[in-house]
């Protein structure tokens, strides 16, 4: 058969045609391909909460048991301090930012911006060195030690031995805490600071004359804690507010959660959580507590 000039044109079209409806397949099945992708990302989103590591512990466990029941879930904790964790959430740069202090109390962070979900309350009090000689102490003789009136443990009925004062870093909410109620908001002296609560206790328990403070999550034998005013560092009195540094464990995120961060959230309030594990690892149930205080420090 002849071809003619028109009929190589029309064969051209045609060919141009089916190219063109390959490619659109083609590009159908990506755009498919990356949907499904995309749905899967969503599905298997990581949750990153970072800040307290007085907090840390609780959200560690509770994580590693909703991980078993969701597999598809994956959750990265990490310390830095109160104050990390609230500036890092407000950017938007974690999921959950981990604080023993409320938004409001932090100097820079935009507290309006970020919402509050408490999980817990832990008590905190001062721990010593197993050898210093005492314990207990009033919270006068508390305030002069760390404010450098105290410097000797012979001063308080304690061995003829110098007090070495340790705080935690300026940005940390245990520290924070620990001032306002323990301190009635003096300030520390100037002393060797850490930045996570594991590492305070291990300096205390191998500094001879040592005094740090820590939350009740971090008790241990390795080292002893001081009674104050002869009222013990024990969760039931932190219910009551007979034992008076405590804070509310929070769990902020940057305006309402995403679904898969709310259903962690969810699991943290969870019967399983609260009465199991927050009570296991030495903290309070938000139930359990016969006092409120907000960020002002009114009790209600």
């Amino acid at each position: 058969m002849k071809v003619t000039n028109l009929t190589k044109v029309i064969l051209t079209i045609g060919l141009g045609f089916t190219l063109a409806a390959c490619g659109n397949n083609d590009n159908a099945t990506d755009k498919n391909a990356s949907s499904d992708k995309g749905s899967e990302v969503a599905t298997n989103k990581t949750i990153t909460a970072v800040g307290s590591t007085a907090l840390q512990p609780l959200v560690e466990a509770a994580a590693e048991e909703y991980k078993n029941a969701n597999p598809e879930s994956s959750i990265t904790v990490q310390g830095g301090g109160s104050g990390t964790g609230l500036s890092q959430v407000a950017t938007g740069a974690v999921d959950i930012g981990n604080s023993d202090v409320f938004a409001e109390e932090k100097e820079g962070v935009d507290a309006k911006a970020i919402v509050d979900h408490k999980v817990a309350v832990v008590g905190m009090g001062p721990v010593v060195n197993k050898e210093v000689g005492v314990k207990g102490i009033t919270k006068k003789q508390l305030i002069d030690i760390f404010t450098g009136k105290v410097t000797n443990w012979k001063e308080v009925g304690g061995a003829d031995q110098s007090i070495v004062v340790l705080n935690r870093a300026s940005g940390s909410g245990t520290r924070a805490s620990f001032e306002k109620w323990g301190l009635d908001g003096a300030s520390a002296i100037q002393s060797q600071e850490q930045d996570s609560s594991g590492a305070v206790r291990k300096i205390v328990s191998e500094t001879p004359g040592a005094i740090s403070y820590l939350a009740f999550s971090y008790f241990d034998d390795s080292i002893l804690t001081l009674s104050l005013d002869d009222v013990e560092p024990k969760e039931k009195n932190v219910a009551d507010n007979s034992w008076p540094i405590w804070s509310y464990e929070h769990m902020y995120t940057k305006g309402e959660p995403t679904k898969p961060v709310k259903a962690f959230l969810d699991y943290m309030l969870s019967e399983e959580v609260q009465e199991g594990i927050v009570k296991q690892l030495g903290y309070l149930p938000i139930s359990s507590m016969k006092v409120e205080r907000d960020h002002n420090g009114v009790i209600k």
